[in-house]
């Protein structure tokens, strides 16, 4: 049979036919295409082109090898299937619209067999990935599709169906291989007419060209954008901020030499490019929603709708935007207020997302201009950023009330030592927390580290002035910590905060601490256990769960260690390690009013609760509180401990039971009896 393409139709040859719908849904691709690209492109300057071999190793395995699509087995899967089948077909279809010619005269003889089997498994991998897919959309129906439009992905999805089905009807005129194409050989003993294979090229010709117009009108553009996002993710540790200016050398301009125009993000073109392809590479796939501890709450912010919000507000501005002008409507008058102060930063959304979409830092930047340009923030922040700007805490107490909670532990005040224990402020003023302080400082002493703490010359670490968009009040907080710390000789820091320990130890690097080893009072205490310095815990009766803090779990890579430091867990909560639920206290949310009816750690407490464990074990001293007030919510009765506390408590016991034992008079020692 002559190839449909050679054939006639009526007056036009099906060259012509191919080449004119062809040529309109190719031109309206290109078209959409650069037209995103230049809206990209409005974005401020981002340097992105650094750590090539870290780029290139992420991309092969995030984008090729599918690594986070794969962290949701079953959606994932399908996805898969499609994405490596069109892999292997694609160099198919531009076979068929050339009516052969690749295959016919490009392709080597000896390779002929070979490339036909990995079309044909192509074929199969994306038919069956779009048929699971459209009976989990139609029978199966997700929780967060119901109510929701799935034209669109049903469309596009039947289009996939199309593609491949047509495909073995092509292959069986064309003497396929009972080796290399089964399916098509099989589908050529059925005794197909001519006819129908003609129609079937066309249909298959015509979804692809269809599919063309619909990649750039729908969510299916990430086909394009995803390539970019992927390579140019941010390398830096996650949950980074970046400083307000960056000098030659690569760290933040002083305060005194800061010189710059406007604060964080307000306009859309404020965003840098790299915080724009987000906009058009997401799947719409809601990864990032489920895992929001904010719109679980049922507050005002969906990390997926902010995402669309950066696309859709660039499309309706096209215009005005590519001739240089910007629109009234500002970025925070799109994403809203209510969303832009509800985020936690825990970070869930940005450790989840298949193609590396940076939601979090969309919001502190907004969160950097309202905070620092328009005064627009809430109220309720006014305290805390007072007291930390006045007495260096959030709590508003005296520089001199900061170590009176060590005043009988004999440690080192201010002077140099091996390890400085930063205590932050919460373990430094909180009553409850200062607990954990004590713990901490005394089982350091009891395995012989030189330790001391900083007193009066401690102070906020910054992370609640930053991650409420306060950068000029975290910066000079990180400019007289480092002061400290050089005076000191400060090397090596523990902190029993994961908020100290993520800004000490990944941020203060651009301020000048890029030697400092910042370590989280778990991994020393768990070291210190291997070594044989400090017991293992006995948990005797105890049925301990652990709540793993955003920023030591997921944003930390801490995991194992505090579980190590507590001889183990004896029920994980439902979310827990990389995937942990977060209580509800970071991005300044501590010290931000709640709805009493949309409380994060309301939802952190029951899921902690349902694991039947008699003590929840933390290590956070925000943590801390918001279990122990979700836990009180929920009528739970649960004790909250830190791991330190429970490991202090071991050596305690185990000293009283010396200490009672050699108090026994003589004669009721074991053995006694026995020397008699």
């Amino acid at each position: 049979m002559e190839h449909p393409l050679l054939q006639s139709y009526g007056s036009l040859d099906g060259w012509h036919i191919l080449l004119v719908v062809g040529g309109l849904s190719i031109g309206f691709f290109v078209y959409q295409v650069q037209k995103a690209t230049r809206l990209v492109m409005l974005g401020a300057p981002d340097n992105r082109f650094d750590s090539w071999f870290t780029r290139i190793s992420e991309f092969t395995i995030g984008w090729l090898g599918q690594k986070r699509v794969l962290r949701d087995r079953v959606a994932g899967s399908m996805h898969v299937l499609m994405f490596w089948g069109f892999l292997m077909l694609a160099s198919d279809m531009f076979d068929l619209a050339t009516a052969n010619a690749f295959s016919d005269h490009v392709l080597p003889e000896l390779l002929y067999g070979p490339w036909n089997g990995i079309v044909e498994l192509g074929y199969t991998m994306a038919m069956i990935g779009c048929v699971a897919a459209l009976i989990r959309r139609v029978a199966f129906t997700p929780e967060k599709l119901k109510g929701k439009s799935q034209l669109e992905g049903n469309v596009i999805l039947f289009l996939i169906f199309s593609i491949t089905v047509t495909s073995f009807v092509v292959e069986s005129s064309h003497n396929p291989s009972s080796t290399w194409e089964p399916i098509g050989y099989w589908v050529s003993g059925m005794g197909i007419a001519d006819g129908t294979v003609v129609a079937a090229y066309w249909i298959h010709m015509l979804s692809i060209c269809v599919f063309f117009v619909l990649i750039p009108l729908s969510k299916h553009m990430h086909l394009v954008m995803a390539v970019p996002n992927v390579f140019f993710h941010d390398v830096d540790p996650p949950g980074k901020m970046r400083p307000l200016a960056v000098g030659d050398d690569g760290k933040a301009v002083p305060l005194e030499d800061l010189d710059i125009d406007s604060f964080g993000v307000s306009t859309y073109t404020q965003y840098t490019w790299r915080q724009l392809i987000d906009g058009w590479s997401c799947t719409s796939c809601a990864r990032c929603q489920d895992v929001c501890p904010a719109h679980a709450s049922g507050k005002g912010l969906n990390p997926m709708e902010v995402i669309h919000d950066v696309r859709n507000y660039a499309n309706e501005h096209a215009p005005l935007l590519l001739a240089g002008e910007q629109p009234e409507e500002t970025m925070m008058h799109r994403i809203t207020e209510e969303a832009v102060w509800a985020c936690t930063t825990c970070n869930a959304c940005v450790d989840v997302c298949p193609l590396y979409i940076e939601h979090v830092p969309k919001l502190t930047d907004l969160r950097r201009n309202a905070m620092m340009e328009t005064m627009e923030y809430p109220e309720t922040l006014n305290t805390a950023m007072g007291n930390i700007e006045s007495a260096s805490n959030p709590y508003g107490f005296g520089a001199h009330e900061r170590a009176e909670w060590a005043a009988d532990l004999d440690v080192k005040i201010g002077e140099p030592a091996e390890y400085i224990y930063f205590v932050g402020c919460a373990a430094s003023f909180d009553e409850r927390n200062q607990k954990v302080a004590r713990s901490t400082i005394s089982l350091l002493k009891e395995a012989g580290l030189d330790v001391g703490i900083l007193g009066m010359q401690e102070g906020c670490s910054g992370d609640p002035a930053r991650r409420a968009g306060n950068e000029y009040l975290f910066q000079m907080l990180a400019e007289t910590n480092m002061t400290t710390f050089q005076e000191l000789g400060v090397k090596r820091i523990v902190a029993s905060c994961p908020h100290c320990f993520h800004t000490l130890g990944k941020e203060y690097g651009d301020y000048g601490g890029d030697e400092l080893e910042v370590f989280h009072h778990s991994e020393i205490l768990a070291k210190l256990q291997d070594e044989g310095k400090l017991p293992q815990v006995e948990k005797n009766g105890r049925s301990v769960t652990f709540h793993d803090p955003c920023y030591l779990g997921r944003i930390g890579g801490i995991i194992d260690e505090p579980r190590d430091v507590i001889g183990g867990v004896d029920v994980e909560p439902e979310n827990h390690g990389q995937d942990s639920f977060c209580c509800g206290a970071g991005g300044a949310q501590m010290w931000m009013e709640e709805d009493a009816d949309k409380r994060v750690n309301v939802i952190r407490a029951k899921e902690l609760s349902e694991t039947g464990c008699d003590t929840v074990a933390v290590g956070c001293p925000f943590c801390s509180v918001m279990v122990n007030d979700g836990l009180d919510a929920v009528g739970a009765e649960m004790e909250v401990m830190d791991v330190a506390e429970l490991l202090w408590e071991q050596i305690v016991a185990r000293d009283k039971e010396i200490q009672e034992l050699t108090a026994r008079p003589l004669k009721s020692l074991p053995g006694r009896d026995h020397q008699k």
